[in-house]
């Protein structure tokens, strides 16, 4: 394996899990991303603003941000309302999530994990017929803080009911950081994703990534500096960060296409725009974490 694609996800995934941030703050952090030479950013989500108040200026931030050509920018989205919001604002890369924990589910989007997959069904259609793509993430895939352990066989029952209704990529979320190397090799073998989306509540996000490349994943989700979580679920902190895995991945020989130095920058920015320090290791290092 020689490269490794990355979607950041700060600016959605990120912001969401903090006090809400001024909207120049917003757009700054998507500027400054773009210039990191990732390729792929989830850039906000045409939710409710009162479900997620943090991104209530989803359609004013989207106008706003430089659209780098270079750059691939998604959006998600709950429910076909929010998919119409996003078709019209321009995005052509559109994501919805489904948990595997009903539980979850419930405490998220207000309904069953059936009765989302029977949405998304409806969805696809949707978003086809506007000329976009529809990526279906699974979360709690590898655990759920109110349910225990999920079985990879649900799991995979999920990504059978999608891929048949249609849907374009498949992700699988670790919504509360469960997940281990052991836990990533049982998921894996049972059905596999286009991408992988670790939290590192345990300190094993890392140790995942590495797990899962040598299992032949080859794009993940991350976050600058560490940011992000999940409002409805108890114990969620920070998503893996994005300048940990590229640090990892560059000493390992594996190319990402992106600048470190940018992206440490654009980490500390993100760090300065919530006002309190983020958990990533590379931030803390100084200088020397630059050298790759």
């Amino acid at each position: 394996m020689t490269s490794v694609s990355i979607r950041e996800v700060a600016p959605r995934d990120g912001l969401q899990n903090e006090e809400p941030v001024p909207t120049d703050a917003k757009v700054r952090l998507i500027d400054e991303l773009s210039r990191t030479g990732v390729r792929r950013i989830e850039a906000v989500s045409f939710v409710h603003p009162k479900a997620i108040p943090q991104m209530a200026d989803a359609d004013e931030v989207w106008s706003r941000v430089w659209h780098n050509p270079n750059v691939r920018y998604s959006a998600l989205i709950p429910n076909s309302r929010g998919a119409q919001r996003a078709i019209a604002a321009g995005f052509r890369e559109i994501e919805v999530v489904v948990s595997a924990s009903d539980t979850h589910n419930r405490r998220n989007l207000n309904r069953s994990t059936e009765e989302s997959l029977d949405d998304i069904a409806q969805l696809i259609p949707l978003v086809h017929d506007a000329g976009a793509t529809l990526e279906v993430i699974v979360a709690t895939s590898f655990g759920c803080p109110f349910e225990g352990d999920i079985d990879p066989d649900r799991v995979a029952g999920i990504v059978a009911r999608v891929r048949a209704d249609g849907a374009d990529r498949i992700a699988f979320g670790d919504t509360t950081g469960m997940a281990t190397p052991r836990r990533v090799r049982d998921l894996l073998s049972a059905v596999r994703p286009d991408l992988l989306h670790f939290h590192n509540t345990r300190g094993t996000g890392l140790a995942n990534i590495l797990t899962a490349l040598e299992l032949g994943v080859t794009e993940f989700d991350a976050s600058a500096g560490g940011l992000g979580g999940c409002p409805y679920a108890p114990g969620a902190s920070g998503n893996v960060a994005t300048e940990e895995v590229v640090h990892m991945l560059h000493d390992m020989g594996v190319e990402t296409g992106i600048d470190l130095d940018r992206l440490i920058s654009a980490a500390e920015l993100a760090e300065e725009i919530v006002g309190r320090t983020l958990p990533s290791g590379v931030l803390r290092a100084g200088p020397r974490s630059r050298l790759v």
